[in-house]
């Protein structure tokens, strides 16, 4: 079978043995590959005339030759055959071109039964084709069409085909949408804006679009934004607004309502953020000024063990001083109701300062040559009724014993006398009674005697 893009099917004159009674060379040729003979008025049919022709077999045979005299019986027999071998050599030759007939007429016939005529739609653009493909798969593959996944093909790859078949195929475009707010990437076949609409069920009608509605869709797809039309209830001063927008933020349909904010005027919901379809948007009114506080910073606690100090004896080597901390809050009254006060700023105008105490871990002495035998008890009993932390009402003595700060600092002890244990108040008082007697205790000092 030729390859050329057309194929020319012969027909035979006037001795073919199936009839035909056309001029071949008037023959039409058609698109993909059949000649065929054109449609002409019918020429008049030829006048009958008598067949001459005779296959050589059935020629008559030829009178042989009269034996001339004296020929012999041998040379009649091999004239009788010399004709013989010519009527069998004729009949071999006639063979072979009958067969070829029959072939290409068979031939002719099965070539035509499996063209298909089909027409071809891709991306939108149908040409009429002639083929030989068996199925959808087969045709375009024949044809270089490339499918991908998001092609659509009509009918199905795979499906038989039969001449008159339609085949559309559609190529998947990738649309970058963003529909209200929400982006996502999707495919459509459509080759316009406004098909793809239709065809991924958007609600175009009031609808914002960012680019023509007639705008081509290319193979490569396009980025496309769209917000529809949606119903927004505007709260503001005592009134409500139902607005009908395809605005993009909350401050915008704020705007198309006709509601204007001022100063530190906001919304309920944040006036950036996307409206939806149904949602009510209140419109705060606020008003308001800021207030500033001044906190105190505790001041931190720092011990340290001290070996020259008795057991249980504290001293304060560095006071600690608390430190300050300003506070600015904002006081807010929204549509008219007092709002809870809002810290909005802090600053620390002095840092703290740590008190560094002492604290003893000296064995304590419990005994005073000369004073041990004395009450002690009943002495403390009768200067601060028992108490170790007691102060008298100028501020001036303190501790069970009542000392000045003077007189127990020269007795070795350290700080404050009612800030020390009773134990050490009552041996540094067994050391003054040795230095002094019962002299710095005047009208108490009988009692250490019972």
């Amino acid at each position: 079978m030729s390859n050329s893009q057309y194929q020319t099917y012969e027909t035979y004159g006037p001795n073919d043995p199936y009839g035909a009674v056309y001029d071949p060379h008037e023959a039409e040729t058609v698109a993909y590959g059949v000649q065929v003979a054109p449609t002409l008025p019918t020429p008049p049919m030829p006048m009958p005339y008598e067949d001459t022709y005779r296959p050589a077999y059935d020629l008559p045979e030829a009178p042989a030759p009269a034996p001339s005299a004296g020929a012999s019986p041998r040379a009649a027999r091999r004239r009788k055959g010399r004709g013989t071998e010519r009527a069998d050599s004729a009949m071999r030759r006639l063979l072979p071109q009958a067969l070829v007939v029959a072939f290409l007429a068979g031939g002719t016939t099965a070539f035509v039964a499996k063209d298909k005529a089909i027409e071809l739609t891709v991306d939108g653009k149908p040409r009429t084709l002639h083929t030989f493909a068996d199925d959808v798969t087969e045709l375009l593959a024949d044809e270089g069409v490339d499918v991908g996944a998001h092609d659509v093909i009509a009918p199905a790859p795979g499906t038989a085909l039969s001449s008159g078949d339609e085949i559309a195929v559609h190529y998947g475009r990738p649309v970058r949408l963003t529909l209200d707010g929400e982006r996502r990437q999707v495919w459509t076949t459509a080759r316009t804006v406004d098909g793809a609409l239709k065809q991924l069920g958007v609600r175009a009608e009031g609808a914002y679009v960012s680019t023509s509605r007639s705008r081509p869709i290319g193979r490569e797809g396009l980025t496309l934004d769209v917000r529809t039309e949606r119903a927004v209830t505007v709260m503001a001063d005592g009134r409500s607004r139902v607005v009908r927008t395809n605005a993009a933020t909350v401050g915008e349909v704020v705007e198309e309502a006709g509601v204007t904010l001022r100063g530190q005027d906001t919304t309920s919901v944040a006036p950036g953020s996307f409206p939806r379809d149904g949602q009510t948007v209140t419109v705060l009114r606020i008003t308001g000024t800021k207030e500033v506080r001044d906190e105190a910073i505790p001041f931190r606690v720092e011990r340290t063990e001290d070996p020259s100090l008795f057991k249980g004896t504290e001293v304060v080597e560095q006071a600690g001083q608390a430190g300050l901390r300003r506070i600015t809050y904002s006081l807010r009254i929204v549509n008219g109701v007092r709002q809870k006060p809002r810290r909005i700023g802090s600053e620390v105008v002095r840092e703290a300062r740590t008190q560094v105490v002492k604290v003893g871990t000296k064995a304590l002495p419990m005994s005073v040559q000369g004073a041990d035998g004395l009450d002690w008890q009943r002495l403390a009993a009768c200067e601060s009724g028992g108490r170790p932390d007691a102060v008298d009402p100028s501020g001036t003595y303190g501790g069970l014993y009542q000392f000045d700060t003077r007189t127990w600092q020269g007795l070795g002890g350290s700080g404050r006398p009612q800030d020390a244990p009773a134990a050490e108040q009552t041996f540094r008082a067994k050391k003054l009674y040795v230095q002094r007697g019962a002299s710095p205790w005047p009208h108490c000092g009988r009692r250490l005697h019972g």
